[in-house]
């Protein structure tokens, strides 16, 4: 299933594939202190609007199970909240400056898959004396299609996200 439930780390293995260490805001396992930046992936708004009648969008057939399945799914807006840290020791905030570069020249390519990129922007890097740690807030809007497949007695099956290639 790739729902909403793993989005947030599909964003996360986009950037670090790109280049930026990004891990999901909370993640199962104990925090490390890493060297250099890091983005910290999480999901600050999602918003749902129809993408065809009552969200049907009709109907294909599955060559594996010899079935036809029914398609819905919704258009979907999400704020990603990528927000970058990193520790003095780490490089501070050069280390955040450098990070930003490469979110930004990550961005603004193909984007995640499923995920188009529609709008971007951070704010300032200050020090957060709590954590001892250099942080720049960063968004990101991105649009996709949520789908859902049914099998012919109405359950559903599995979801998917796709993006919108124009």
């Amino acid at each position: 299933m790739a729902g909403l439930d793993e989005i947030r780390s599909r964003m996360a293995e986009f950037l670090t594939e790109q280049g930026l260490e990004a891990v999901t805001a909370w993640p199962e396992a104990r925090r490390t202190r890493r060297n250099g930046a890091a983005a910290a992936v999480s999901l600050r708004s999602c918003e749902g609007g129809p993408a065809g009648f009552q969200d049907y969008l009709g109907e294909r057939y599955n060559q594996d199970t010899g079935r036809w399945e029914e398609l819905y799914g919704r258009r979907v807006k999400i704020t990603f909240g990528l927000d970058l840290y990193a520790a003095q020791s780490s490089g501070g905030a050069a280390a955040i400056d450098k990070a930003l570069d490469t979110l930004s020249a990550a961005l603004n390519g193909p984007g995640p898959d499923g995920l188009d990129v529609l709008e971007f922007s951070a704010g300032e890097t200050q020090f957060q004396e709590d954590s001892e740690l250099y942080h720049c807030p960063v968004e990101a809007v991105c649009q996709a299609r949520l789908y859902a497949v049914a099998d012919e007695g109405g359950t559903f099956l599995d979801f998917e996200i796709r993006g919108e290639r124009l």
